[in-house]
């Protein structure tokens, strides 16, 4: 079990089944939103879907493959964040996160991912934290960049979303740094 505070108000936790129908109301509900910028919304249409998801998460878990985590704050689900890649071999890890949208504009997100951060250092002895963003995801980008990460690079026509291709702007950070 994983299991994170970051600070009076946010925790971290390993999502479990019996988070599902939380999660899948959160996802419904936010779904025009978070549709602009994700692409699995189109998988993620009923409560077993979400289930489907948080079980794969927790099987590549338990491989050291990622780690995904459901935001609680203030004890509600309101996004997840996580480890999208571990890269063992390597010290490196893809950190990936989205917020329900009734809960921007809080901090919550700069937060969660300066803990993940923190936490890969600091626990994991990584070397490098990597954040890709969707070119022209502005709240997306704000959060590395006000965190310190060093924009390394584009990758061009690097994700599908629906009905066309959108370039990955690379924000990376390293232990050193």
């Amino acid at each position: 079990m994983f299991f994170h505070k970051v600070d009076n108000e946010i925790s971290l936790k390993l999502a479990e089944l019996e988070d599902a129908e939380e999660l899948f109301q959160l996802t419904d509900g936010s779904r025009d939103h978070l549709r602009k910028w994700l692409p699995w919304l189109d998988f993620t249409k009923t409560v077993e879907d979400t289930r489907a998801f948080i079980q794969s998460s927790r099987n590549n878990f338990s491989r050291n493959k990622s780690l995904t985590t459901i935001i609680l704050y203030r004890g509600d689900i309101v996004g997840t964040a996580g480890f999208n890649e571990m890269d063992l071999t390597n010290h490196s890890v893809k950190i990936g996160y989205w917020l329900g949208e009734d809960f921007q504009g809080k901090g919550i997100m700069t937060r969660v991912v300066e803990a993940l951060t923190n936490y890969a250092w600091k626990e994991l002895n990584m070397n490098r934290v990597e954040i890709r963003v969707a070119h022209g995801n502005k709240k997306s980008a704000s959060i590395p960049k006000r965190l310190g990460f060093k924009e390394e690079g584009r990758i061009r026509s690097a994700e599908w979303l629906y009905d066309h291709y959108v370039d990955h702007i690379i924000f990376g950070l390293l232990a050193h740094e």
